[in-house]
């Protein structure tokens, strides 16, 4: 006869490697707030694990070295950002939308993640200096680019609007000011006024109204 096994019975287990993949997510997180106060050159493993709960070799266990930890922090929260600027695409209905949305979301990035903003320009820095963390960081601008491109290609569309610009020299304007902001917003934090006021006025000059 056979025996039919209850919910209760029935067990979804994860499989070692997703298990794996959370313990350096936990670990990540943990990671980035001394990564973020620190900056790349001045962070070792060891000081990393002297402000966490973990220990320096728990690090190195997930982590070859402080390079792959890094990268790992920056792209995880890359991730997120990149999901935040296409809810923009989806969100937005109109160029007003876009435009609003747009702005809200680089204003957020400028004043709530400040600290792993800066962090990022600090590792694209010393990619220059180090062949592997420059892969991994121009696989990142990749993905940064095509997001920006996303904003403001669906911005020309809604408003029947003509592209000035290739996706390179637009997502390196829109950097452009980014940085000048988060350079600004350590010594003179703001309400991201400034910001908002160049982004309304790069959009209009890369996509260009009929």
């Amino acid at each position: 006869m056979t025996k039919t096994l209850g919910h209760s019975a029935v067990r979804t287990r994860r499989r070692p490697a997703d298990k794996f993949e959370d313990r350096r997510e936990q670990l990540a997180a943990a990671a980035l707030a001394t990564l973020a106060e620190q900056g790349y050159a001045r962070t070792s493993l060891r000081d990393i694990a002297d402000k966490s709960q973990f220990t320096h070799g728990v690090l190195h266990y997930y982590f070859q070295d402080k390079t792959e930890l890094i990268t790992y922090c920056v792209q995880h929260y890359k991730a997120r950002c990149i999901a935040r600027y296409d809810s923009v695409v989806g969100a937005g209905t109109t160029e007003d939308d876009v435009r609003q949305l747009f702005c809200d979301a680089m204003i957020v990035s400028l004043i709530d993640d400040a600290p792993v903003q800066r962090l990022w320009y600090d590792l694209r820095s010393q990619s220059m200096f180090d062949a592997e963390l420059a892969q991994k960081v121009a696989e990142l601008d990749r993905n940064l680019e095509a997001m920006i491109f996303r904003v403001v290609e669906h911005f020309a569309e809604l408003g029947d609007r003509k592209l000035t610009m290739s996706s390179a020299m637009i997502y390196a304007l829109f950097d452009g000011i980014f940085q000048h902001a988060v350079l600004n917003e350590r010594s003179a934090p703001s309400d991201g006024s400034e910001l908002r006021t160049a982004i309304v006025e790069l959009l209009e000059c890369v996509a260009v109204a009929p």
